[in-house]
């Protein structure tokens, strides 16, 4: 009898169908604040900015995250909307999208100085690779303003009251080429593996892709796996390893936890730095730094359990600060990515993008233009060469 019921009982866990994954929150989209919009020691009073972010994975409920990280003061959140575009570049909802967010159950916040603030979960159907309207209001003073500068597309505002909530982009009348305030928005999931993060500078932050596109290598990496991951966009144009950069953020091991470590349903970190600290001046002359501050990210990154994904530095023979010597550098930090056992994985992005007749050079087809920046062609070879199966 007591075979016959283990028999029965083993037959019925066969066939029962496996318990599904429990849903979680995964980011989707991510801008990296990059630094206060100079002059705006009082704030926006009385805006409504209603910024377009384009989502990489999917879910059934949203949330989104405010900032306040270079505020010397708190600024109230007022209102906070959410809904899909109703088409590219435009400050309109699509009808019935609207969905006006609370945070812990209240209507508004106020974000501390240098805090960041996250909503409570709405229900709306948010697609894959689909463009969102997050919309602030902001009724009184409080400043400096936390942006990300470079968008590479553009956002809408109005100084005339709260119109978070109206489903017309009519009131928008001002365009603006920053972020406000917005640096991320999870969907929630049972199916999502969780959330990669690009960490990187401007060819990260897709400088001189084309406009409106969406066409950075992390997007073009998303649109190859947004049915598992989330991508988020770390990037920061000028941002460097060892130095701070002003409108270019703080070095990057300095932002790493920000930016990196505490997103939602994080996995994996792709880290695409080093060519500014080259690059720029002062210039780092020693490799040995830029390594060291390469294993710091890794390590860290490690100690949270996360896949540490190294990417080698592009070449910039045209550009106008390079030097023989400097190329010395790029190749020894090139070196040491290639071979470290600090990383998971390794992509190469030198390799990809390079010209085979001169190899200090970008391929003429992948560059924009100035020999530093990779074009929409050159974004697409690098989004290609990642390796989804070390991810």
């Amino acid at each position: 009898m007591t075979r016959f019921l283990l028999a029965v009982a083993l037959v019925v866990a066969a066939a029962s169908p496996a318990q599904a994954a429990p849903a979680r929150w995964v980011g989707t989209w991510a801008a990296a604040p990059s630094s206060a919009v100079p002059g705006t020691e009082n704030g926006y009073v009385n805006h409504s900015i209603r910024n377009i972010v384009h989502v990489s994975a999917g879910g059934k409920e949203i949330r989104v995250r405010l900032s306040n990280a270079y505020g010397r003061t708190p600024v109230l959140f007022g209102q906070v909307t959410v809904a899909l575009a109703a088409g590219p570049d435009t400050p309109t909802a699509l009808p019935g999208t609207m969905r006006t967010l609370t945070f812990g159950g209240a209507a508004s916040i106020t974000a501390p100085p240098g805090a960041d603030v996250v909503s409570d979960g709405a229900a709306l159907d948010v697609p894959a690779d689909s463009d969102l309207l997050v919309s602030v209001f902001t009724p009184t003073a409080g400043g400096p303003v936390t942006h990300h500068q470079l968008t590479m597309q553009n956002s809408y505002f109005t100084r005339d009251r709260n119109h978070t909530a109206a489903e017309s982009g009519a009131a928008y009348r001002e365009r603006t080429t920053a972020w406000h305030y917005v640096s991320g928005v999870d969907v929630r999931s049972s199916t999502l593996r969780g959330s990669v993060v690009a960490l990187g500078d401007s060819i990260t932050d897709g400088a001189n892709s084309t406009w409106g596109a969406n066409l950075r290598w992390p997007d073009q990496l998303a649109d190859r796996v947004n049915t598992r991951y989330g991508v988020l966009n770390a990037g920061i144009s000028g941002n460097r390893l060892l130095l701070d950069g002003g409108s270019a953020g703080p070095n990057a091991v300095a932002r790493l936890d920000r930016d990196v470590l505490t997103q939602s349903g994080v996995r994996t970190v792709i880290v695409f730095e080093g060519i500014n600290d080259i690059q720029q001046t002062p210039h780092e002359t020693d490799p040995a730094k830029i390594i060291a501050a390469l294993k710091q990210i890794a390590s860290r990154a490690h100690d949270r359990g996360l896949r540490v994904v190294g990417a080698t530095i592009t070449p910039f023979k045209g550009w106008f600060s390079y030097t023989p010597e400097l190329e010395r550098v790029r190749q020894a930090v090139n070196a040491f990515i290639r071979t470290s056992r600090d990383f998971d994985a390794v992509v190469d992005f030198d390799a990809v993008i390079r010209d085979p007749a001169d190899p200090q050079r970008i391929k003429p087809e992948y560059d924009e233009g100035d020999h530093l920046h990779p074009g929409d062609k050159g974004f697409e070879a690098m989004a290609r060469a990642v390796r989804v199966a070390t991810l």
